[in-house]
C-alpha cells in the first residue's frame, strides 16, 4: 500500500519504519524535504513535500504536534476521498484537552479535512510500541474508530501488519475516549515513573468477540 506521512518526528518515524519494512510504500510529506531526506531515506522511505506525498499515495497518516495539525491538514487541499488516520492528540499544558467540551481532536480533524475518510488511530500509545507492539508472544491492542467502514478496514489492516491486535470503538464521535486513553498511557509512562516500555491489552473470555 502506498502511505502518506505527514508528520516526521518520533510517532510518524516509527510508523514509517515499520511500514516500509513489511513493504509497504511510504513517503514523507515535510515543508522542507531536503533538511530531512537524507535520514529518512535510510530506513527505505521516500520524502516529498505534503501534497506531493499525498498525491502519491492510497492512505494519509497525520502524525503533527497538535498546535500544527489544523495548518498543516488544510495546506493539504482536497484529500479526494482518501483515508486519513489521526494519530494526533489535542493535549495541552498538564496534560488536559485542548480540543473543548464536547468534542474531540478526531471530529476536529474531520471537519478540517471534509473530503478525506478519519479514523482515530495509533494515538493511544508511544512511538516504542508503534515500532515494536508486541510483547512476548503478545501483540498489544490498538484502538481505532471512524464513520466509514471501507476506511476502517483499511486502518485495522494497517495496524495488524504492525504487529498490533486492531479494535474497532464505533464511530468517530468515539475518539474522544481514545484521545483519553493516550492520556492514560502517558500518565502511566512519564507521569507514575512506569517507564515508556508499558502499553494496554484488551483481553476476551470469547477468543472469537470482536
Amino acid at each position: 500500500m502506498r502511505i502518506a506521512i505527514i508528520g516526521a518526528g518520533k510517532v510518524g518515524g516509527a510508523l514509517g519504519r515499520n511500514w516500509t519494512r513489511r513493504r509497504h510504500t511510504v513517503t514523507y510529506g515535510v515543508r522542507d524535504p531536503g533538511a530531512k531526506a537524507e535520514a529518512l531515506a535510510q530506513g527505505g522511505a521516500q520524502v516529498a513535500l505534503p501534497r506531493q506525498a499525498v498525491e502519491w499515495s492510497d492512505v494519509v497518516v497525520l502524525a503533527t504536534p497538535w498546535a500544527a495539525t489544523r495548518e498543516a491538514v488544510e495546506a493539504l487541499g482536497d484529500f479526494g476521498g482518501r483515508s486519513l488516520l489521526d494519530a494526533t492528540n489535542p493535549i495541552g499544558p498538564g496534560l488536559t484537552s485542548v480540543a473543548g467540551a464536547g468534542r474531540s481532536g478526531g471530529e476536529l480533524v474531520q471537519s478540517w479535512a471534509p473530503t478525506a475518510r478519519v479514523v482515530k488511530i495509533f494515538n493511544s500509545t508511544g512511538a516504542e510500541n508503534l515500532a515494536a507492539p508486541v510483547y512476548g508472544d503478545q501483540a498489544t491492542t490498538m484502538f481505532y474508530c471512524g464513520d466509514d467502514q471501507a476506511a476502517c478496514t483499511v486502518a485495522a489492516k494497517l495496524a495488524t501488519d504492525l504487529g498490533f491486535d486492531a479494535v474497532s470503538v464505533g464511530p468517530l464521535r468515539n475518539a474522544q475516549l481514545l484521545e483519553s486513553h493516550a492520556l492514560l498511557w502517558i500518565n502511566l509512562a512519564m507521569g507514575q515513573g512506569a517507564s515508556r516500555g508499558i502499553a494496554f491489552k484488551m483481553l476476551r473470555r470469547d477468543k472469537q468477540a470482536r
